[in-house]
């Protein structure tokens, strides 16, 4: 996060280790616990959550297992396993219902959480996620189990993709350096094996979607580079939840950090409206 209002980093054990997470704790209407992407940190919403916080929202930003301040050692890190790190988080703060936010690999812990436990959840908000992607052929199969295997063997490819392929229009002025925190991350000892986790784990899982009966708001780049055809697996999102879709024109597969204030103007409506 950025400015003098920064939240102080606090920590929950629970079985398997041990999560980094922060908390505005003021803030009007439920909470919003903002989920970042596979091999990232919490820090991804860095230009997002001022955005929240200025509009009166009380935000939570969770690190996933393995990565930024959280334990890097776990036995399990499936979108699966983070959902319940999910329940967890909220237990503890005492929290009944929340709006639960995803990006990319965690779009699918959001959704599993909504179907788990509805009475926990207010709404969910998909941000370049990849649960009901379309079906991969076998070439996508081939290519993503190279480029599976280049993120486990080879921090530097993560940087490359940052670099080449995720942001394909505007960038924040920190990207040089978040980018180089990203790739140093990954040398950490011990975080092969938890990029390994992750790599193997799916994030589109098929059938999550249809136990989820609160309101789901899909925002995806229309760039994205992970997706052949974004706006398809946008509305294959928003049709299966019942969603409302927003497209980010120009946006990668960060939105949140590429167009803040574009990815703020579509979540604030949609988090007014949830009671």
């Amino acid at each position: 996060m950025t400015g003098s209002s920064t939240p102080t980093t606090q920590f929950l054990d629970v079985p398997g280790g041990r999560l980094a997470y922060d908390d505005t704790v003021q803030g009007d209407g439920a909470p919003v616990v903002l989920l970042p992407g596979m091999l990232d940190s919490r820090t991804a919403y860095r230009h997002l959550h001022p955005l929240l916080t200025a509009a009166g929202r009380r935000v939570i930003t969770m690190d996933l297992r393995g990565f930024g301040e959280s334990s890097i050692t776990w036995d399990d890190y499936s979108p699966a396993a983070i959902a319940t790190d999910v329940i967890a988080l909220l237990d503890h703060l005492g929290i009944e219902r929340a709006v639960l936010a995803g990006n990319s690999y965690s779009g699918a812990s959001v959704v599993k959480v909504a179907g788990d436990a509805p009475g926990r959840v207010a709404g969910i908000v998909l941000l370049d996620a990849f649960i009901e992607n379309l079906p991969p052929n076998a070439l996508q199969r081939a290519a993503f189990g190279v480029m599976g295997a280049l993120l486990v063997h080879s921090p530097a490819f993560w940087g490359l993709y940052h670099r080449k392929m995720a942001y394909p229009g505007a960038r924040p002025a920190d990207f040089d350096a978040y980018v180089d925190g990203l790739v140093a991350a990954m040398r950490t000892p011990g975080r092969k094996a938890a990029t390994r986790g992750y790599v193997r784990g799916d994030s589109a899982p098929t059938g999550w979607s249809a136990a989820v009966q609160c309101p789901a708001l899909v925002v995806m780049g229309s760039k994205d580079p992970d997706f052949p055809k974004p706006e398809l697996v946008a509305d294959r999102q928003a049709a299966a939840l019942h969603a409302r879709k927003v497209m980010i024109e120009g946006a990668g597969h960060y939105p949140m950090a590429d167009q803040p204030q574009a990815t703020a103007d579509a979540l604030l409506p949609f988090l007014a409206e949830l009671v």
